[in-house]
This record gives C-alpha cells, structure tokens and sequence, in this order.
C-alpha cells in the first residue's frame, strides 16, 4: 500500500458485495466509473494490466480474491479488450519504473491508462473540496427527500439549491459546513477508521432526516468522499424506516452511487444495528421481501419499492422489492 502505478483505477469490493457476487462480478464494481467503463466496452482501450502487489501468476491467486473475480469479469464483458496479468506486481514494476508510480496510500487494483482513480484513502480528511477525481458526478438521490455525496458538493451552492436541499448531514470531524446562514445543518464528527462508533450517532441522524422529510424539506448527507461515513448514515435509515437487512439496503444504494464502501468497522456497526431492527418484537411481515412484479420486457426498475423520482437501471433479472406503504407494528 505505499503507493501505485500513476493513472491506475483501484478496485476494491466490499465484504457483502463479494459475498452477493458468488464468483461473478459486475463490471460496474470493476470499473465504476460509468463514462469509463462505457469506453472500455465500446473498444477504446485494447488491453487491461491487472496486478496485485506482488503475485507472480495470476492461476495462484485466490478464487474468491478481488484480482480473480476482476480478471473473471473482464474476460466476460470486456472482449474488446486484451487482458493481461503483470507477473511481479506493483513490487516489481515500481522496483523497474519507480518514476511511473506515485507515491500514495491506494492498494493496488485494475490497471488502465485512465485519468481517474478511486483512493482507498479519501475518506481520511478534508483538506480541500476541489472536485475529487474519484467522484465528478453530482449528488445522488437515494430517496426524494434523501440525497448523497462528497464534501465538494456540499461546497456547491448551486448544485444545493437545484436539487432543493434544505438540511446537510456532515458525517466528518473536519469538513466545513460552508452556508452556515441558508440551510439547517447537523454535525456527525466521526473518523472513517475501525476505531469510529458510528452507531451512536444513527438514531439521531435518522430522526433529524425524518424531522426535515416531515417539514417538507430535503437533506443531503455527505462526508469527505460520500463513500464510507455518510453512505454508512443511509444504510441505517433505509434499515430502520423500511425494516430492511443490510444487503438490501445495500444493494439498493449500491445501484444509484456505486462507490460506496463503508469501511469493515461500520459494516459491523450496521449488521448489529440490523439485528435491532429486525428485532423478533417486532411485526415479522412489516417491510418483508415480496414477490418481484417486473416487466421482463425493459430494462428499468427499481431494487425496493421506495418512492423513489428516478429509475434505476439493472439487468432484465428479478430483483426483490418491498411492497409500499411499507408499515411498522406500533411498538416498534
């Protein structure tokens, strides 16, 4: 992890992504930038490098590891491309062409001659809001009175105003709340490191989205790069407001921001939240998974039921949703 080959593209899977993908990975988690991945289908690039840190052939890597299944996905989606394996990998290529490397925390992952990258590291700080690399896209609508992204759209009034934002969530202990005088905010200081609680703060989050939602007004909940704290605050509240589980609530989040990686703590923090949630107390069939009612003839859906303004785009394949209004029991 000290560093990696200048215009890389990282690729990094989440626990419950790998273990939803049972051996077959979407291009769309290789390669999530949706500009990008739509050149290398179309044939603009004619080779993909993958490396690792230092394999020395790619048949010894682990089946279920992020280099086999993003070989197994190429192969599969990408055949415009050649694709091949750099035996040795960032140590032995950074060991032949240190000037080609920059010298960064980002482990290492898919290899093509892009301009975008997507850091590991970004939810570290926030030492500017100049437009990140990993994220030039606008904020995302997770429902019509929920919105997420990164510390540079919080910096952007204008884009604030154009989707009607009132509230920010500032899931960060060192990101500024820039307008201060025109929208309403609440400040959750939290690092995105193992060491973080960010469960004590998801009641409270939750109840001021709810509060806003109620006022007629829309929130937008950001961190430094919308892909660890503050996707970790959107899971909890389609969690508990839906009584969904986490790979539920993650994969419909997942669909509409495809960066989001809460780190390995906050994935444990959510899982414990889950069983509060789902709680035997509680209504077994409030906010269950009903039968998929889809229309195989087009390729716009929706992962929930949600009352969401914009489609999402998914393969012609069933996909679970949650019957709507979704009710709770009263004492839950």
């Amino acid at each position: 992890n000290a560093g990696h080959i200048a215009g890389s593209v990282n690729v990094r899977f989440s626990t419950i992504v790998r273990r939803r993908a049972k051996g077959a990975m979407g291009l769309e988690h290789i390669v999530p930038n949706a500009e990008l991945r739509g050149r290398l289908l179309a044939g603009a690039y004619h080779a993909v490098v993958l490396l690792d840190e230092r394999s020395a052939a790619l048949d010894g890597a682990r089946r279920d590891g992020t280099l086999t299944l993003a070989a197994g996905a190429l192969c599969r989606e990408a055949r415009a491309a050649q694709v091949f394996f750099l035996k040795g990998g960032y140590e032995a290529f950074s060991a032949s062409c240190p000037e080609l490397c920059s010298k960064q925390s980002t482990p290492m992952g898919l290899s093509l001659p892009l301009s975008t990258s997507v850091p590991d590291s970004a939810e570290s700080g926030c030492s500017s809001c100049s437009t990140p690399l990993y994220d030039q896209g606008g904020p995302v609508e997770i429902l019509p009175f929920l919105y997420l992204g990164s510390a540079y759209h919080a910096s952007r009034k204008d884009m604030l105003d154009a989707l009607g934002i009132t509230a920010l969530i500032n899931v960060s202990a060192n990101c500024p709340n820039h307008f201060e005088g025109h929208y309403q905010y609440k400040s959750i200081p939290v690092e995105d490191n193992h060491k973080a609680d960010i469960s004590s703060w998801f009641n409270e989050a939750i109840d001021f989205i709810d509060s806003i939602k109620n006022a007629g007004g829309r929130v937008f909940v950001h961190c430094q790069a919308g892909i660890s704290r503050s996707a970790t605050i959107c899971l909890a509240y389609l969690m508990r407001t839906n009584r969904v589980k986490l790979d539920e609530a993650f994969e419909f989040v997942k669909q509409r921001r495809s960066i989001i990686s809460p780190n390995f703590s906050f994935m444990g923090q959510l899982l414990q939240f889950e069983s509060q949630v789902l709680a035997p107390h509680c209504s077994a069939e409030a906010g269950s998974p009903a039968m998929a009612v889809l229309d195989r003839g087009t390729s716009t859906t929706t992962v929930f039921n949600f009352p969401v303004s914009i489609p999402v785009h998914s393969t012609n394949s069933a996909l679970s949703y949650l019957q709507s209004p979704i009710t709770t029991s009263p004492s839950c």
